[in-house]
């Protein structure tokens, strides 16, 4: 057996061309999609890259690991404590890899820098052969191709393998190399992102949004700065050709990492081994670009950031299946052990979609609870067309509380219409209760990651950063917004003391003073 795992960072469904996309992003992996089987409403549990990718070695939601972040507390996963042996249960078959290695008796490989980038160690657990191509996640594919290219022609003829490439080329800052040109240059935008859409946009507030598109991380604000190293992502957008450029360096991204597919497709051809090869297809998590108003980021827990595509394409198996069943990515460690006729571990959250790709039935659930808690802090819930999110701390975008999403009929999340359809609102709750009750109670120790990180001062990618951006509000005539932040947010300003309780206070002080005891004293 031969299993290719390809993790395409930030790649969303939406953008490729076997999911409908218009633009011929991905013709490599668009026939991959004929000969097997596409998921349509396939989500990663728990945004952005960290999180997700520890839920699906883990196979266990966030809330139940417990990394949830890209920071603190929840930047790791939770000790297992007491019952831990000599060796954690990651090495005993509980993590994908690992089961793989000990059940499946397959050689795993990984070709990935994501380990060192976000210090999560754990998602090594099962390897034998760990390869880290050593930019922190900043390489094209040029750098990783070669990788890739010396452990094929080494070992693809062998049997018995489980290999697990990273490209990240979609990952914004957008880095296909210059000289691969824009093939996309008089191809149109997509239909929805004209002129109007663009002006609404403007009066959106927040990271990644047409205004403050850039992150300074060393000076923890948010503004519109360029870099020259990455001449594909725009600081801002302020016109349709910076919309274009913004689009167009995406779309580049996927159609280079694309190339780069198809070089190694052609690679196991040379060696007489593509048709046997199981590959599946798939990402860490999709990315915003306009949805909820946010550009070149994976920052919610909404439809465009959770929703990834997930192509298998088994030989022997049913092809060109399209599933529109809803499914986690932490179904796949149970499908995968359920097609091989191997115990899956109770560790394990996820059900099994085996029989949609040996026989192209339904066997979706009934709704999906994803989270994001690296930039904001939220949770959504995905059932029938609707797109519910909660949020706990909004990164600074000014969310409601609640906010509902038709995506039948508005798929790019543009209107929220919580307010008009309480009842479904309701129903969306019901749900999330329902899943957080059932987390917590096989979660043993009864913490929530969530509230972790919002008891040590919010998102990780938000910390430490209103100050300067209310800054930058109020010195580009913003000055509403701003007050808004700081009104939402006052305890990030411990300089300063908080207007409420001032006027609380004044009319406390107003009333006892009044009194005769007082006016005797």
């Amino acid at each position: 057996m031969k299993i290719l795992f390809l993790d395409l960072d930030a790649v969303s469904p939406k953008h490729l061309g076997c999911y409908g996309y218009h633009r011929n992003t991905s013709p490599n992996i668009d026939k991959i999609a004929e000969e097997g089987c596409r998921f349509t409403n396939y989500y990663t549990s728990d945004a952005p890259c960290a999180p997700s990718r520890t839920a699906l070695m883990s196979g266990q939601f966030g809330i139940r690991n417990g990394l949830v972040g890209h920071g603190g507390t929840a930047g790791d996963m939770k000790p297992e404590g007491e019952p831990r042996g000599m060796m954690g249960s990651l090495s005993l078959g509980h993590s994908l890899p690992s089961f793989l290695q000990s059940f499946a008796g397959l050689h795993t490989v990984l070709i990935s820098p994501f380990a060192q980038r976000h210090s999560t160690f754990n998602f090594y657990a099962g390897f034998n052969d760990i390869r880290n191509t050593g930019m922190y996640g900043f390489e094209s594919a040029e750098h990783v191709s070669p990788v890739v290219k010396d452990w094929v022609e080494q070992n693809a003829m062998k049997d018995d393998w489980f290999l697990y490439i990273n490209y990240w080329d979609a990952h914004t800052p957008y880095r296909a190399p210059e000289n691969f040109g824009n093939p996309f240059a008089e191809e149109p935008l997509p239909e929805w992102l004209n002129e109007e859409v663009l002006q609404k946009h403007k009066e959106r507030v927040g990271p990644h949004t047409v205004n403050e598109l850039n992150i300074d991380h060393h000076g923890k604000t948010y503004n519109n700065a360029e870099n020259e190293k990455f001449p594909r992502n725009p600081g801002q957008i302020q016109d349709m050709d910076e919309m274009r450029k913004m689009i167009d360096g995406y779309d580049c991204g996927i159609r280079y990492i694309d190339d780069h597919i198809g070089r190694l497709f052609g690679l196991l051809e040379e060696q007489g081994v593509m048709d046997e090869v199981i590959v599946i297809i798939s990402a860490d998590h999709g990315e915003n670009m306009g949805q909820l108003g946010i550009y070149g980021e994976h920052a919610t827990a909404d439809d465009r950031t959770c929703n990834i595509p997930m192509i298998i394409r088994w030989p022997g198996m049913k092809e060109g299946v399209v599933d529109e069943g809803l499914h986690y990515h932490i179904d796949l460690p149970v499908t995968l052990a359920d097609i091989l006729n191997l115990p899956p571990s109770p560790k394990w959250d996820g059900q099994s979609f085996a029989p949609s790709i040996k026989e192209g039935a339904d066997c979706g659930r009934d709704y999906l609870v994803v989270s994001q808690c690296a930039h904001v802090a939220q949770r959504g819930v995905r059932f029938g067309d609707w797109m519910y999110i909660r949020t706990y701390h909004d990164g600074y975008h000014l969310f409601k509380m609640e906010m509902l999403f038709n995506l039948a009929e508005d798929p790019n999340e543009q209107n929220n219409v919580a307010t008009e359809n309480k009842s479904i609102c309701m129903e969306a709750v019901y749900y999330l209760n329902e899943w957080h009750d059932e987390m917590m109670l096989r979660s043993g120790d009864n913490v929530d990651p969530l509230w972790t990180v919002m008891k040590e001062g919010g998102p990780g990618h938000a910390k430490g950063f209103l100050p300067g951006y209310t800054n930058r509000l109020i010195e580009t005539g913003r000055l509403s917004q701003a007050e808004e932040l700081k009104r939402k947010h006052p305890s990030e300003f411990p300089e300063e003391p908080n207007a409420v309780n001032i006027e609380f206070n004044k009319i406390f002080r107003a009333q006892m003073f009044s009194e005769k005891k007082w006016n005797n004293s």
